[in-house]
């Protein structure tokens, strides 16, 4: 852990709504502007680019936006990706991206750890697309695992959106001792006071990132998307139950002991929101509880994780022989 206070900066901006190109260049031109104000780190929302795909939860199928949004997600090895590793290098910052993955045209909640040399240090996909998610979006294997990665201020980990509600996949990424943890989501719609679940608000989420703090004794930045007509028209989420008119916007960081550090933003305003962090102030939470330390009873209670990645097709490297599972 660095005993130096590292500018971290997190977004809370407008996807270009499927346009991979587009959205690869406001991705540098953020990147840019945060490095430009002294931030060492950026933090993007999850499926950042090209978009949060909202209609899922508006209606069953949509064979037009669901081809287009194949078309607009990234492959791992690509131009684009390459130009955003570009992007962070010449700058010297490092980012967390939050994206869909196209792998041969099946697409996964994916999310890439960039260091400030420009190196993809980690890369992951969401273990469980949620609900409504799984209509395009596939599982993870153990890539899912890949996350928590060194970097010259601390130990930097992510993961997406309702992720934060799966206790033992927490408790996996705070075992690697997480100094500053990105938790991100997509648009977030504010709670209405009536039948809806408090659990889905924009409060309730904000509050598992909050929680999260607390659990691992980590800095958390909260990403979330900012969703305008533009993006409503384009995702044809009016009238449906999420992301159906413009606001979205929450982004927040949280101190160690669970505290805001930054003040809420208006939830329909673009922009990034910073913090000066000490690092030194995760030691006092340290001295009242460690779920992975001297609060935990490894005798009575541990985890299993598998983080080898299945593949459908196996080749015996000794007999020459392929299966298929």
């Amino acid at each position: 852990m660095s005993s130096e206070t590292t500018r971290v900066a997190v977004t809370q901006a407008e996807p270009e709504w499927l346009d991979l190109a587009a959205g690869v260049v406001k991705t540098c031109n953020l990147i840019a502007e945060a490095a430009h104000n002294g931030a060492k780190l950026i933090a993007f929302p999850e499926c950042w680019i090209p978009g949060y795909p909202g209609w899922i939860w508006s209606r069953f199928l949509d064979v037009e936006l669901h081809v287009a949004y194949i078309k607009n997600s990234i492959t791992l090895d690509s131009p684009e990706m390459k130009q955003i590793q570009a992007c962070a290098k010449s700058h010297s910052i490092a980012v967390s991206l939050g994206f869909s993955e196209n792998d041969n045209n099946s697409v996964y909640i994916a999310q890439v750890m960039i260091s400030g040399d420009g190196e993809i240090e980690s890369h992951r996909r969401k273990m469980k697309p949620t609900h409504m998610e799984r209509t395009i979006f596939g599982d993870a294997s153990g890539e899912c695992f890949s996350s928590v990665v060194d970097l010259p201020f601390g130990r930097v980990g992510a993961l997406s959106c309702w992720e934060h509600i799966q206790p033992l996949l927490k408790y996996f990424m705070i075992s690697q001792r997480e100094d500053i943890h990105i938790s991100a989501w997509p648009s977030l719609t504010p709670h209405t006071g009536k039948t809806d679940l408090w659990s889905m608000s924009a409060e309730g989420k904000s509050s598992l990132s909050q929680t999260y703090a607390v659990e691992s004794q980590s800095f958390v930045l909260h990403c979330t998307a900012v969703i305008t007509e533009k993006g409503v028209g384009a995702m044809n989420t009016s009238g449906g139950v999420f992301m159906s008119s413009p606001g979205g916007g929450s982004s927040a960081i949280f101190g160690p002991d669970g505290r805001r550090l930054t003040e809420p933003t208006d939830s329909s305003t673009e922009g990034i929101i910073y913090a000066d962090l000490d690092m030194t102030q995760i030691l006092p939470t340290k001295i009242f509880a460690d779920a992975t330390g001297h609060y935990s009873r490894p005798d009575l209670m541990s985890l299993n994780v598998c983080k080898k990645v299945k593949k459908m097709v196996k080749a015996d490297t000794v007999t020459g022989v392929t299966t298929v599972e």
